[in-house]
């Protein structure tokens, strides 16, 4: 590479302000000056020490003091040290021009707005208002790499006729691979004066790499975080493009006081708050989609890789600037799910039976022998799902996750029939069994679409499997339909999710919690439905969480 280049590059440190994203930037005063002392002294040339945001926006009560960059704040953890120039950023939309002092009041330097495609020009606005307070300005475009060619030489003829000093290429989903660096970055390089700048995430490994790229195009700044702290896959890791740059000018650049201060904080750090290199971040740069798209996908545990890749693909399609939790749900309804136009063979099966339905909570292990009391008593269909571990036989053995029916398929007793969801396409069932199966025909709705049962096939927004055995009962014939093992997600730091210990259990709180929102709702809805019909209310027999649904054992006993 032309040392040359090297030579005029910048460097940028936003370990602060992108690593922010991980603890609500709440970063230590101690912590905070020291990166600016390692960062200075290894040669960077802007530190971006966090956001500045108005409180109207944004709550003091929920971020930390990295999140507003207070000027009290700032001259505190910098005094003393003859570091970096200063920066800070802006989210468009979370601040007001009002809010920002003038330049000869503040020991910042250089503020970046951070903006989405859809809101450019009225970002470069609010950056004129900010270069007329006394500031060097930037603008980052998120998600640069997802712009059409139409929306890319929109943005160049705002940007020629502008005052920003830096524009950014953000790869907002870590999606660019190297070959495709001097088509993004060459147009925005031939506009006059403007210097431009790339701010690389990590998630296809591909950080590094880039940039080396983006160099030898000749930009003119470059992103980097200490230990590659930051959202999701991390950033460049600042450490990495320190050692490269110091090989080509030792004098002024040197590595050593980033590596201690990776030493003595960040290597704990990644221990607490992890980040780095992980598969939903791999697929979500592989579609240059905004990664949340796959880890709902995969935090669920609904669905195989395959599913998410296919989904993937179609959020890919929809252009769309951001996250949408609506648009997921349309696009994995259509891609999951087909048109069901058949009508289920077991409708009225086993007509005015009593049915047990085993779900998978503790209880179901716990109360072992009382159900086995009930189901001598009153000899139900039992309809069970995903791992039983030998403690019941049910009549019907039943998955609608994939995940659990590669994981739990050898251990289905012989003797129970298989009832998989139709979404299991028949190459993807022989890949794991050679049992013979029926067919469970379920069909997606969104959720405010409620819940509803057509010709036998059940329509809902969600679901989990034992749920839909509830209405697969009445659907079967049911005269009454108890449930065992639905406990719910009731204090869930002391009790487990299941009877057993689930081989993937990563689950957050917030993501169970979540789970028994819309169990809860499914619950009802199904209640309601029955009720409606006139026809009996199911209960829960053992303990639960959904008490209006709970009816103890013992009173069948």
């Amino acid at each position: 590479m032309d040392t040359k280049k090297i030579e005029n590059i910048k460097i940028l440190d936003c370990t602060i302000r992108d690593g922010g994203y991980l603890n609500n930037w709440k970063f230590d005063k101690k912590v905070v000056r020291e990166v600016y002392r390692a960062s200075s002294d290894a040669g960077v040339d802007i530190i971006e020490i966090g956001f500045k945001s108005g409180e109207k926006f944004v709550s003091r009560d929920k971020y930390g003091l990295w999140r507003f960059c207070d000027e009290k704040e700032v001259r505190a953890v910098t005094k003393g040290i003859n570091g970096a120039k200063l920066g800070a950023m802006i989210d468009f939309g979370k601040i007001e021009i009002s809010d920002i002092q003038e330049s000869d009041e503040s020991i910042i330097e250089i503020i970046r707005v951070a903006v989405h495609k859809n809101k450019i020009p009225d970002a470069l606005k609010l950056i004129e208002q900010i270069k007329d307070k006394g500031y060097e300005t930037s603008i980052q475009m998120m998600g640069y790499s997802t712009f059409t060619e139409e929306e890319q030489k929109n943005v160049i003829n705002l940007l020629g006729n502008s005052h920003v000093d830096y524009a950014y290429i953000a790869d907002s989903y870590g999606s660019i691979f190297p070959f495709q660096i001097k088509d993004l970055f060459e147009p925005l390089l031939e506009i006059p004066g403007l210097k431009v700048g790339f701010h690389p995430h990590n998630n296809l490994q591909m950080a590094f790499a880039n940039t080396l790229e983006a160099i030898d195009c000749g930009i003119h700044i470059i992103d980097g975080t200490i230990y590659g702290m930051g959202r999701g896959a991390g950033n460049l890791p600042i450490e990495i493009l320190l050692s490269y740059f110091q090989q080509h000018n030792p004098k002024k650049y040197n590595v050593i006081p980033v590596l201690h201060c990776i030493d003595k904080y960040f290597v704990n750090f990644e221990k607490n708050t992890k980040w780095g290199y992980q598969l939903p971040y791999m697929i979500s740069g592989i579609f240059n989609s905004h990664p949340y798209y796959a880890m709902r996908l995969i935090d669920w545990r609904e669905y195989t890789i395959d599913d998410v890749w296919n989904v993937l693909e179609k959020v890919k399609e929809k252009r769309p600037v951001g996250f949408s939790e609506e648009l997921l749900k349309d696009v994995v309804g259509s891609t999951l799910m087909e048109e069901v136009s058949d009508k289920p063979a077991y409708i009225n099966r086993h007509k005015d039976k009593d049915f047990l339905v085993l779900a998978n909570g503790p209880n179901l292990k716990i109360y072992k022998d009382r159900i086995n009391d009930f189901i001598k008593k009153y000899k139900p269909i039992i309809l069970g799902a995903n791992y039983l571990g030998g403690l019941f036989i049910p009549h019907y053995h039943t998955f609608t996750n994939k995940r659990r029916f590669i994981d739990y398929i050898s251990d289905v007793d012989e003797s129970s029939k298989l009832l998989l969801s139709f979404t299991f396409k028949d190459d993807f069932i022989k890949s794991y069994t050679e049992r013979d199966h029926e067919k469970l025909l379920h069909g997606f709705k969104k959720d405010d679409d409620g819940f509803k049962i057509i010709d036998g096939v059940i329509y809902t927004g969600y679901y989990t499997v034992s749920l839909l055995l509830i209405p697969v009962a009445h659907i079967m014939g049911a005269k009454r339909i108890f449930v065992v093992g639905m406990d719910g997600y009731r204090d869930l730091a002391k009790n487990p999710v299941h009877f057993y210990p689930e081989k993937d259990e990563t689950d957050s709180i917030k993501i169970e919690l979540e789970k028994e929102r819309r169990n809860a709702q499914l619950l009802n809805d199904i209640q309601n439905y029955l009720i409606s019909n006139d026809l009996e209310a199911f209960h829960i027999i053992t303990p639960t969480s959904y008490n209006s649904h709970y009816k103890g054992i013992e009173s069948y006993l």
